[in-house]
């Protein structure tokens, strides 16, 4: 298992978990990529927080959705969403956003089924978020794929980060990254 840790303002904030004891535990599991999400963030404090995160991290660090901070890490993780605002065309916009943070940048796109995967395939992509596994309370109205998601991540010519509610002992034959957020704030974690 290789592990993606989705670093969530929020969550950490309602649990009283301060950056570097998230990146402690991190570091503890060997993970290799720290996506920063902050949902509710101004951009001054989430620059902030990049910068602090990039000081303890020396793995891969990306940014959900505010691809205008990527200078401050590695790359940035879009929604689906997110991907039709920077342009309604998905070539045109990963090109776009390409030209907004450099070739050299990590990008990230979610998906949620085979007809996301078969478009996100078209995509000069450097990996896909597949998901939900399992029901999550931070996305609420996500469709949860359950067993399907494996099947689902052989379609993928991308490396896959298998996302939501997903736990360290969940096994996947076609998943390259098992991404964790609540679950690295647990005590219980074996």
């Amino acid at each position: 298992m290789r592990l993606y840790a989705l670093c969530d303002a929020d969550t950490l904030r309602s649990r009283g978990v301060d950056l570097p004891a998230f990146v402690d535990r991190v570091k503890g599991r060997n993970g290799e990529i720290l996506q920063y999400r902050n949902k509710h963030g101004d951009i001054t404090q989430i620059k902030n927080d990049l910068i602090l995160l990039r000081r303890l991290w020396d793995g891969f660090l990306v940014i959900n959705d505010h691809y205008e901070l990527v200078p401050f890490c590695d790359g940035v993780h879009l929604g689906q969403e997110d991907l039709i605002r920077i342009d309604p065309n998905p070539e045109r916009a990963i090109k776009m956003l390409k030209m907004a943070i450099g070739e050299e940048k990590i990008i990230g796109l979610s998906t949620h089924n085979r007809e996301e995967i078969s478009a996100a395939n078209t995509l000069d992509l450097n990996y896909i978020g597949l998901g939900a596994y399992r029901a999550t309370s931070t996305k609420s109205d996500a469709k949860v794929l359950g067993e399907e998601l494996d099947s689902l991540a052989k379609m993928s010519k991308h490396p896959v980060a298998a996302i939501g509610g997903v736990r360290l002992n969940d096994t996947f034959k076609y998943v390259t990254y098992h991404v964790i957020g609540s679950g690295l704030l647990s005590e219980d974690i074996g």
